[in-house]
């Protein structure tokens, strides 16, 4: 029989010293903890050892002579008390939470739920073993050092983001190798990096990587947890993108994308986890210590809290918990030079103990650690509890998914009553809903299109979800889309329509790139993707999902658009600043940091601003730009023509830009607009006129 020496309590997980492994794990209501050992086919249990030890809750135990890709998993013995929380079940095995490598996956059977299925109650204990059909950790080698180079740290409001999911941006670009589709080590393959520094973006936001879990429900169907917003562990890579390279080939990616001066950004979910909710399976923190690790009802304890909507939500006001969370996103750091975070539902991290705060210790503790304070942190600011919804309620140091922004983008250019204040709220860095926290326009994540919801393409083709392929009757995904078909739902031949939509797409991309903030673009959308109209493809592992490189969606030009307009934001501090617009004078000759203009050419008024109908305006900006370059947006949302009057103090001449009615979106017409001069608009576009300040301002903080 194998003996363990006592060991350390720190640091938590499975740690190798060159001599042996330390094994350690929190449980704060275990009463014993039997590491078991697996054979390397992760299916057969050779050894099960007590672990030797307890201080301040952290059970631990040294194995000298343990090498390296040894296979591990627990037995945490505790109360079997369903009603007070407790549902421990040493007959289920239990992942280590710190495991940084993973070997197996989930084999769904009944005997990986702690109680007994199919009873009329569900506090009866399950004794089937569920060690056959559940993961093992793997014991790792130290890791090398990745030498001393610091994040990107590239300024908010400088950056573009490109979110895309690993499988989905690479499966079919015929430039990468078969082999490495679908791959981490694709995302560093040259053909996708020379795409994203050809369109300008400067960080790529990956959807979930940390391992996660192909949900039963989905299974039974024959589908996916695609998305991977199912966690099972925050330490270790997803095994199925880990292609021949393996985790080599995911640290040689982002070295690659760096590179490039491309930062590397990961969606985490530290909301909830696979395991559901009282119902759920039991396959790591429920078997380990479930009365810590989650959220639990003050008035039934047998049951979770759910504030995410997924079953469950994790408990990271609790100590150990929350230090999970940042010793997770702290590895991600340090072992693979990750650049910031995205938090899934990040208002469930603040609820201390159910309420949302700013204040939150996680959020504090973030502040002011020597790793996490210096990457880019994003909150998807909501959740589903009570007080959930917290856009702008994030503290100094973060950035929100601005939703608002997305609405308002979206009902304007559809021709929404009432829309242009709130567009115009945007296009100024959403001062009202940022300031106040104490953040300047870098706070504001700007998106007309994200994973969740209709690509581009099909934000112009449907205005009703068509999810039938994931098997829920078209009841999943949210009716609240802000989009128009413009006649036809979904594909058509009508040249007009086709028209109409081509211009769209390019007036919500023009508005992303203008606005201040941080712009953000889908994956795909710069080549007119659709998914059918399935504005939930979460479980779509498939065509629907994926980028079809050998497909332009029909509007080949729409890639040189974009890549002509992020470089436009590149050459134009105006489009950058670092403060917000105030409307106040900036310059001797009176002029304003930012102008608004009504058609007419006179400053837009009260009355103006109040008019629910109106569908154009003008926007002046850069007056106090440090390069000197100001900037004449005019927006026309309505779909007939319009005289565009330039006036005083506007002044002139304006050189032409940018123009939304031009494929490519370089202006047809090359003639300079001059004081008085009238710009006769096409109806729903957007134009750009550049023009020199006599001096270069010498403002600062712009």
């Amino acid at each position: 029989m194998i003996a363990l020496d006592d060991g350390l309590p720190a640091p938590l997980g499975a740690h190798f010293d060159g001599r042996g492994v330390n094994f350690a794990l929190f449980s704060s209501h275990a009463t014993a903890v039997d590491l078991c050992l697996f054979d390397p086919t992760g299916r057969h249990q050779t050894d099960v050892i007590r672990l030797p030890r307890r201080s301040d809750d952290v059970w631990h135990g040294y194995l000298a002579g343990m090498l390296p890709g040894q296979l591990y998993g627990y037995r945490v013995h505790g109360p079997w008390d369903p009603a007070g929380g407790h549902r421990f079940n040493p007959h289920k095995l239990s992942l280590d939470p710190y495991a940084r490598e993973l070997a197996g996956r989930v084999r769904w059977h009944d005997a990986v739920y702690a109680y007994r299925r199919g009873l009329h109650r569900s506090d009866h204990i399950d004794r089937r073993d569920s060690a056959a059909m559940v993961p093992k950790g793997v014991v790792t080698a130290p890791e090398p050092r990745l030498g001393d180079d610091p994040p990107l740290r590239r300024p908010a409001v400088d950056s573009v983001i490109y979110e895309a999911h690993v499988k989905a941006l690479t499966q079919t670009h015929p430039g990468v190798p078969l082999p490495w589709r679908g791959s981490y080590a694709a995302l560093g393959h040259p053909a996708i990096v020379a795409h994203l520094v050809s369109l300008g973006v400067t960080a790529l936001e990956l959807l979930p990587i940390q391992a996660f879990v192909d949900d039963r429900f989905l299974v039974e169907r024959g589908l996916s947890n695609f998305w991977g917003y199912s966690p099972l562990n925050y330490f270790a890579p997803e095994p199925r993108y880990l292609g021949p390279a393996g985790i080599p080939g995911l640290k040689a990616a982002i070295r690659q994308l760096h590179a490039a001066g491309i930062e590397v950004l990961l969606d985490v979910v530290y909301n909830h986890t696979c395991e559901a909710d009282h119902l759920g399976p039991s396959l790591s923190f429920r078997g380990i210590d479930n009365a810590s690790y989650y959220k639990l009802r003050p008035d039934d304890r047998g049951r979770d809290l759910d504030c995410t909507g997924c079953g469950n939500t994790l408990d990271v006001a609790h100590p150990r918990v929350m230090q999970m969370v940042l010793d997770s996103l702290r590895h991600w750091v340090e072992a693979y030079r990750i650049d910031g975070f995205r938090f899934d539902l990040a208002s469930s991290l603040a609820r201390a103990p159910h309420d949302f705060t700013p204040r939150a210790a996680v959020l504090q503790a973030m502040a002011q650690d020597p790793v996490l304070s210096r990457v880019k942190l994003i909150a998807e600011p909501w959740d589903i509890g009570m007080g959930g919804y917290q856009l702008g309620g994030f503290p100094v140091g973060w950035s929100d998914w601005n939703d608002q922004f997305r609405d308002a983008a979206r009902g304007f250019w559809r021709g929404d009553d009432g829309t242009l204040p709130r567009l115009t709220q945007g296009l100024t860095g959403s001062r009202e809903t940022f300031s106040p926290s104490g953040r300047g326009p870098g706070a504001s994540i700007n998106f007309i299109t994200s994973h969740d919801g209709y690509t581009l393409a099909d934000v112009v083709a449907y205005e009703h979800k068509h999810n039938e392929a994931n098997g829920e009757g078209n009841r999943d995904g949210h009716g609240h889309n802000v989009s128009s078909n413009y006649g036809v739902e979904g594909p058509t031949d009508d040249p007009a329509i086709l028209a109409v939509r081509a211009r769209q797409k390019r007036n919500l991309l023009a508005t992303i790139v203008l606005a201040q903030g941080v712009p953000m673009l889908l994956m795909g959308d710069e080549r007119s993707r659709s998914q059918r109209g399935n504005n939930n493809a979460y479980c779509q592992d498939n065509a629907i999902s994926w980028v079809d490189w050998d497909d332009d969606g029909g509007d080949p030009a729409l890639t040189a658009f974009l890549r002509h307009l992020l470089a436009l934001r590149r050459d134009h501090r105006a489009l950058r600043r670092r403060k917000f617009l105030t409307g106040e004078k900036v310059t001797g000759a009176g002029l304003k940091d930012v102008h608004w203009l009504s058609p007419c050419g006179a400053e837009m008024d009260a009355a103006a601003w109040a008019d629910g109908a109106r569908r154009a305006f003008g926007m002046q900006v850069g007056n106090d730009a440090p390069d000197g370059k100001r900037l004449l947006l005019l927006a026309n949302a309505a779909p007939e023509p319009v005289a565009f009057q330039v006036a005083r103090p506007v002044g002139g001449p304006w050189t032409p830009l940018f123009d939304t009615t031009a494929p490519d979106g370089r202006p047809r017409e090359r003639e300079v607009l001059r004081t008085g001069g009238t710009v006769a608009m096409p109806g729903r576009c957007l134009l750009v006129y550049g023009r020199p300040l006599a001096r270069p301002a010498r403002t600062h903080g712009v």
